[in-house]
């Protein structure tokens, strides 16, 4: 019992592909209603099934077969396994079945129930389904090592920001798929992500959670080159000729002090040579050299007053109230 999302072609693959792998081979033929997602349409009562079940049948070594209408054997076998796992596994105001917190507890409540009723003695055979199976197991077909690639999901491409798109949602990759195809399949609230990786093997290499348009999931850990999410550096140092290659060699000091001349240069060119010569000063007075202390120094020059304008404070120029108001007291 394997809870889904939607009926799509692919989501019924994929499912096909988790049950035969969980009972560990292929029986000659898989018994299914009659959904357009298998039966394209019926000519003269025959069954045409989809031509991509076709392949999936192939594929796994087992034929597709559909329900007869109204027949109990077959169409009411299909619906009573529906019937009994909802029954057990869906909350109603009757059952009293507490509700799931998400869509893996679900998920995990269907596992839950497999191993119960697969280990309990079926009425009619007398047996136990999971011992029944070992047995039967002995009878079944190999299965293929990889899956089929409609199983895996959509297929995307990476783009060179190693993101895929999905349902109009940007979602990253990890660093060395770029330009690579890989596969995007909705698994409860999480989109899985496949891709065939160094040694070959198709392997699941992300999950993200499910997002909305406008809402792209980037996780910060695929971009170690681009730390705290910056994606311009300043140039790779490349030092050629002997001056060169001797300064740099002096330290990483040494290159910031080529960087902050170089600053000086582009400020002297903008503001004038004045200015720069005696911001300069300044910083050598006052023992600041960090890379924005020039350009600092330099803004707080332009708003201050030249100094022949600076009002001191005298007699002549004071803070203080006068006393000529008291010249009028007794008259």
């Amino acid at each position: 019992m394997i809870p889904v999302w939607d009926c799509t072609l692919g989501t019924l693959v994929a499912c096909l592909d988790t049950t035969l792998r969980r009972i560990g081979g292929a029986p000659t033929y898989v018994l299914t209603d009659n959904a357009k997602t298998v039966t394209v349409e019926h000519i003269a009562g025959t069954p045409v099934r989809h031509p991509q079940m076709v392949a999936a049948g192939r594929h796994y070594g087992c034929q597709v077969v559909s329900c007869v209408p109204y027949d109990p054997e077959s169409k009411g076998g299909a619906e009573a396994t529906v019937r009994i796992a909802k029954a057990d596994l869906v909350p109603t105001s009757a059952n009293l079945l507490a509700a799931y917190d998400s869509f893996a507890d679900l998920a995990d409540a269907c596992l839950t129930w497999c191993d119960a009723v697969n280990s309990r003695r079926h009425r009619a055979t007398g047996q136990i389904p999971a011992c029944r199976l070992d047995v039967e197991r002995t009878t079944l077909h190999v299965l293929p090592i990889e899956p089929l690639a409609l199983a895996l999901g959509e297929e995307r491409l990476v783009g060179s920001d190693r993101t895929i798109s999905f349902n109009s949602v940007r979602y990253s990759t990890p660093p060395g798929y770029t330009g690579a195809k890989v596969w995007c399949r909705v698994v409860g609230e999480e989109l899985s992500i496949t891709a065939r990786t160094n040694s070959g093997d198709l392997s699941e290499i992300w999950r993200h959670q499910l997002s909305t348009p406008g809402v792209p999931q980037i996780i910060d850990a695929h971009y170690p080159d681009h730390p705290d999410g910056r994606s311009i550096h300043q140039p790779r140092l490349q030092p050629r000729s002997e001056a060169e290659i001797a300064f740099v060699g002096i330290g990483p000091g040494a290159v910031r002090i080529r960087a902050k001349m170089a600053r000086a240069v582009e400020l002297a060119t903008v503001l004038g040579n004045d200015k720069v010569d005696q911001a300069l000063g300044l910083a050598a007075t006052a023992g600041r050299f960090a890379d924005d202390d020039l350009l600092s120094i330099l803004g707080h020059i332009a708003d201050s007053k030249p100094a022949g304008e600076v009002v001191r404070a005298d007699e002549s120029h004071s803070v203080q109230n006068g006393t000529i108001g008291w010249q009028a007291l007794g008259q």
